[in-house]
Formats: C-alpha cells, structure tokens, sequence
C-alpha cells in the first residue's frame, strides 16, 4: 500500500482553543470510543516503537474503535514524515503536522479539536509512559471516570532514575501548586502528569486558554471533572533522544496556576 503523503495529513484547527461535544462533530464522522494524542518533537528514533507498542494493545482492547493521532510541531528531523509513512502499516494513525504554532499544551487540543472519540487522551512520544499503563487507564473510563490519570505518586509509582535536582523541582511546583490553586493540584496527587484520559463531554465547549506543557492542570480547572481515578507508573528513562524539561518550563506552570487562579 502507498500512502500519498500529500493527502494523508489532517488539517490544523485554527481559531479558539475548544472542544467540540460529540453532536457537533461533523458529518460522516464515525465516533471511536478513544482518540489518544501523541505530541512530538524531534521524536523520529521514538515513533515507530511508540506507534507499533500502542497499536498491538489497542488493536485487542479495542478493535476497530480508538484512533492514534500524532500532533509533530513541524520538528527538525521530520518525525512528521515518518509518522505518516507508518500510515500505511497502521490505519488507525492520523498525522498532523502544525506549522507557526508550537506548544506542547496547544497542540494537544488541537488534536482533540479533530479527535473523534468519546475520551480523549495523551501520551508522550519518547517512551517515557508505559504503553501497558493505558489498559488501566482505559479500564477506569469504562467504570465511570470522568478523568483517569497515570500518576507517579501514588502506591507503586515513581521515577526510574530521576537526579535529586530534579525531583525537588517537582516537588516543588507541586507544592506550590497546593498553594496557588488548591481546589485544581489537590484533586490529584500527579498534577504535572501528562498521561492521562479525559471524557470529551467533561471538556468540551469550554474555552481552554493552557500555558506551558502541563495540560492537566487546564482540563481539570476548567473542565467539569467529578470522578477521578489514578492509576501507578513509574516515570521512565528516555530510550532516544535528548530530554525537552526546562526551567522556562516550571516558570510557565507557576504562570499557569496563576492565570487559572485569577482569569
């Protein structure tokens, strides 16, 4: 099978950051139960495993009904390319590649913006979450979850081989996070995690308005969140690849809480 690259890319929202409700989704539109995000930069060595690893769980859990959408901010060593290559072996890929508009947070909702699915996800594109970890996320949504979060911090949870320096400064945008925003980072004991599962009515039609890459903490101060269910990971070791986390990084979570606190 050939794909025809100039075709197979999904178009770029523009306009406002907000989700549709499933009954506003265009026609023919055929809904999945799961839209799972895949946010890449620079992630050509990754993609493959990341791809293939999903795929073989989803195509059991669920055949036929979960899509993998691949959201690359037109990175360097053309993780777009080769995303779109794998089409081809993966049907349930779509690949979108943004151009002018970067962020990890954004393009996100972007993805979700064109997701078809009744919950909407996210996971790293380095290998850094477990693939196996989103079977018990998925198992939480089906119970009733209105947010389903693979959390580090919780029993059985944790870092592989994270340096001090690092894991104070966690801890350290966490608890200043209790301090800022309470009622949003006190739900949950991972609010910087970026591995989780939202319901899309628990999201949807809500402007969303995210700074930085921690998008947790935007879908749970404003979405319509109830049930939350968390589920252990431990945070793993880059297979390939250079580490993205920065100090500008935590200063736009603490920008973040501040903009969710008072706007």
């Amino acid at each position: 099978m050939i794909v025809n690259l100039s075709r197979s890319l999904v178009p770029v929202p523009s306009g406002t950051l907000k989700i549709l409700l499933s009954t506003e989704l265009a026609p023919p539109t055929e809904p999945v139960y799961l839209s799972l995000i895949i946010p890449t930069y620079n992630e050509g060595k990754n993609i493959l495993a990341v791809v293939h690893l999903l795929s073989y769980l989803l195509d059991e859990a669920l055949p036929n009904n979960y899509e993998l959408v691949v959201i690359d901010d037109d990175s360097p060593d053309g993780t777009w390319e080769i995303a779109q290559q794998l089409m081809a072996d993966y049907p349930r890929l779509r690949v979108m590649r943004r151009q002018g508009e970067r962020g990890l947070s954004t393009a996100v909702i972007r993805g979700w913006q064109v997701a078809k699915g009744q919950v909407l996800g996210v996971i790293d594109g380095d290998l850094q979450h477990p693939p196996e970890v989103l079977m018990k996320l998925l198992k939480a949504t089906e119970q009733g979850a209105d947010l389903a979060v693979a959390s580090r911090h919780v029993t059985g949870g944790g870092t592989s081989d994270w340096r001090l320096n690092r894991r104070i400064l966690s801890r350290g945008a966490q608890l200043l996070g209790l301090i800022i925003l309470p009622s949003v980072v006190g739900r949950v004991s991972d609010p910087m995690s970026g591995y989780f599962l939202v319901r899309r009515e628990a999201i949807a039609g809500r402007l969303m308005n995210p700074l930085g890459y921690k998008i947790l903490i935007e879908v749970i101060g404003r979405g319509e969140i109830h049930q939350i269910a968390e589920v252990a990971y431990v945070f793993q070791e880059r297979q390939e690849g250079a580490s993205k986390v920065t100090w500008r990084q935590y200063l736009e979570y603490i920008i973040h809480l501040v903009q969710l606190r008072f706007w």
